[in-house]
């Protein structure tokens, strides 16, 4: 049975291994970023909570993908966690390897948009259940467009700096404390709503680890359908578009620029690992010429209208304290 199983090439022991750091790492991530100001008890089950929410999820996206694969006789690797030690939520997610060639569009479909669904389906009831656990509290202002995390507003900072030094006045930009709040899409809006109904002008909710591990699966779904390359979305494109899905693996990136500009740095970080790293080519598959069944015509559409739900402008906002 072991044969059958496990490919030549696959190294269960690290894929495991890679696992346990992975789900250390997001509970202490969460344990002392999230909860250090909770009693001992309930920050260990919090951040418990988290990690094992938000594993889950991650390793969802990545077995859609592999069983796919593995349906289509494509060969892959197992998933591999990254962990990411007292940084963020304590991951950069999980990923395969598809060492592989993909045999036709319709397998291209298949296994590109198996992960984001898969991983839907776990993270969207994972959210409710967060949303439902969550309390309403006085909402902090913050500015979305041309707010404190976009690169228009932090080079404006950086000139007034620079002006100030080169005036020889010596001081530094005056800032107050910040703190920084999860963006919505729509899709955690609608859930919201549907949840808690309107909530009063001035008020928000507070959300605990369930909700911040669902969330971060619709940063990972979001990321991960943009049109490039060889991300599960830029499957998609070549298999509707062929050759001519890196025009538009372009100009997505171009949008992500003025996203970047305009609402959120973070989206030149992603714009330079999807430029740089992923690159806007894919390869063809074995059957380039053959045609898309209209199921999986539907699973694209569903997939776009997954994307735009899960779209954030602004993933992470920054707030200052005053």
């Amino acid at each position: 049975m072991q044969s059958n199983f496990f490919r030549p090439n696959d190294r269960p022991l690290l894929n495991l291994a890679l696992l346990v750091i992975t789900l250390f790492t997001t509970f202490s991530a969460y344990l002392l970023g999230f909860a250090r100001s909770e009693p001992v008890a309930h920050a260990i089950r919090e951040s418990l909570l988290f990690s094992i929410s938000l594993i889950l999820i991650l390793g969802s996206h990545e077995m859609g993908h592999y069983v796919l694969a593995r349906w289509h006789r494509v060969d892959t690797s197992l998933p591999y966690f990254i962990p990411l030690p007292l940084l963020g939520v304590g991951t950069l997610g999980a990923v395969i390897r598809i060492r592989g060639r993909i045999p036709n569009r319709n397998a291209l479909v298949d296994i590109g948009a198996a992960g984001p669904i898969a991983g839907l389906l776990v993270a969207i009831p994972v959210l409710i259940v967060g949303i439902i656990r969550a309390k309403v509290v006085d909402e902090p202002s913050f500015t979305l467009f041309l707010g404190e995390g976009s690169l228009w507003n932090l080079a404006e900072h950086l000139w007034h700096y620079l002006v100030g030094v080169a005036r020889d006045s010596g001081e530094a930009p005056v800032t107050g404390a910040s703190t920084f709040s999860f963006g919505d899409n729509l899709l955690t809006l609608l859930l919201q709503r549907l949840i808690w109904g309107a909530l009063p002008v001035g008020k928000t909710l507070l959300v605990g680890p369930m909700f911040t591990a669902g969330w971060f699966g619709l940063l990972v779904t979001m990321l991960n359908l943009i049109p490039i390359g060889q991300l599960d979305g830029g499957h998609l494109s070549y298999a509707v578009l062929g050759a001519a899905a890196s025009r538009l693996g372009k100009v997505i990136a171009l949008l992500m620029f003025g996203l970047s500009l305009f609402y959120s740095i973070g989206w030149l970080l992603w714009l330079v690992v999807a430029g740089k790293l992923i690159g806007f080519g894919h390869p063809p598959p074995l059957e380039s010429d053959s045609p898309l069944s209209p199921a999986r015509k539907w699973t694209v559409a569903i997939s776009v209208a997954a994307l735009i739900l899960c779209v954030m402008p602004v993933p992470i906002a920054i707030i200052s304290v005053p």
